[in-house]
């Protein structure tokens, strides 16, 4: 089997990986040698892209405290020079992978013309968009530390409204990302094991937004989710991309025979190239 391209892959160039100062230096080469090894034919380096800040979780105060500042999130600003840098060298090192440029924008409705400032998105191969956190009051959270001030139910549906509001705009991004991603936190403890059955018409109604929008819905093999591709399909979406989120080299092209067997039930197929989209 040709295994498609991973469309969601991280480097040391985002930020929370470590950055490029770490000991995680050099991951996007370790990246693009995996690649060669597990037989992806390409892939592309959405690295973060972020503006602002907000409410720290719990979570992010253990794992990046660097970045926390009076209780509140703060990545850096992607280093858009350093990044195409290490793409280049990437690309002569690896001739025979198709290596393609882009950023993951959060909330890509709020930061794009701020983002824009620094980052030439045009000149880039593929901009994907993502939903990290939401609104609070005038202030944002992840769905982490909303959990932990909201009832669970009120956080996804939180979610699943606020994706409708995102992609109604124009922000130039092509694929939408991880929709279940308020889902990989949720909290089993306090409201017990997760049903999407409970929040089916959310999802079908962002699906249906995403799809009027022309755009790509992701999908994860990380997180193998058999519905998804159904319900994308039985909304009129025409497009998938394939992602492992990948932030270390390991992670990369994993269970991807998987989800190319679960996206192809629902009818979608290769695009052209080997870096393409598959479209139904």
């Amino acid at each position: 089997m040709k295994l498609p391209c991973d469309s969601h892959v991280h480097s040391e160039w985002s930020w929370d990986t470590g950055g490029p100062l770490s000991d995680v230096a050099g991951t996007m080469e370790r990246t693009c040698a995996r690649a060669i090894e597990v037989e992806l034919p390409a892939l592309v380096f959405t690295d973060h892209a972020d503006a602002g800040s907000w409410l720290a979780s719990h979570s992010d105060v253990s794992e990046y405290p660097h970045l926390i500042h009076e209780g509140r999130m703060v990545p850096p600003r992607f280093d858009a020079a350093g990044y195409l840098a290490s793409i280049e060298r990437c690309r002569e090192r690896f001739p025979q992978l198709r290596i393609l440029t882009g950023v993951e924008l959060g909330q890509p409705h709020l930061v794009t013309t701020e983002v824009s400032e620094h980052v030439d998105l045009a000149g880039l191969d593929r901009v994907i968009g993502s939903l990290h956190t939401l609104a609070i009051g005038d202030d944002r959270a992840e769905p982490a530390a909303l959990y932990e001030r909201w009832g669970a139910e009120t956080v996804m549906w939180r979610y699943l409204e606020e994706m409708v509001v995102m992609v109604a705009g124009t922000e130039p991004y092509e694929v939408v990302t991880h929709l279940d991603y308020a889902v990989r936190t949720w909290p089993t403890g306090q409201a017990g094991p997760f049903c999407v059955e409970t929040f089916e018409e959310g999802f079908r109604e962002a699906m249906r937004a995403i799809a009027h929008s022309g755009r790509a819905l992701e999908m994860s093999a990380a997180r193998l989710r058999p519905w998804m591709p159904q319900w994308w399909a039985a909304a009129g979406g025409r497009a998938v991309s394939f992602a492992s989120d990948a932030h270390l080299p390991g992670a990369l092209g994993v269970r991807f025979a998987d989800a190319v067997a679960m996206v192809e039930a629902a009818g979608f197929r290769p695009g052209a190239g080997i870096a393409d989209l598959w479209w139904r």
